[in-house]
C-alpha cells in the first residue's frame, strides 16, 4: 500500500465524508447514471442500420439502470 496516499493510515478523520458530503456525491452519481442511460436507450431507438451497436447500447443502458438502483438504495439508507 502506499502510505503516502493512505490519508487514514493515522486514523485521522478531518477527511471523513460527512452524511451530507456523502449524499451529494451518490445523488451526483445517481443524476449521471439516470442521464448516461437515457442517451444510450434514445441513441439505441434511433439506430436502424446496426443492429450489434443498438444491442450494446441498450446493454450498456441496462447497466446503467442497475447501478442507478445500487445508487438509490444507498442514498435511501443515508436518510
Amino acid at each position: 500500500m502506499n502510505h503516502e496516499k493512505d490519508y487514514d493510515r493515522d486514523q485521522d478523520r478531518e477527511d471523513m465524508l460527512t452524511d451530507t458530503t456523502l449524499r451529494e456525491i451518490l445523488e451526483t452519481a445517481y443524476n449521471a447514471e439516470s442521464e448516461l442511460m437515457r442517451r444510450y436507450l434514445i441513441t439505441a431507438e434511433r439506430i436502424h442500420h446496426d443492429g450489434d451497436l443498438k444491442e450494446r447500447l441498450a446493454n450498456f443502458a441496462e447497466g446503467n439502470a442497475k447501478r442507478t438502483k445500487q445508487l438509490q438504495n444507498e442514498i435511501e439508507k443515508l436518510h
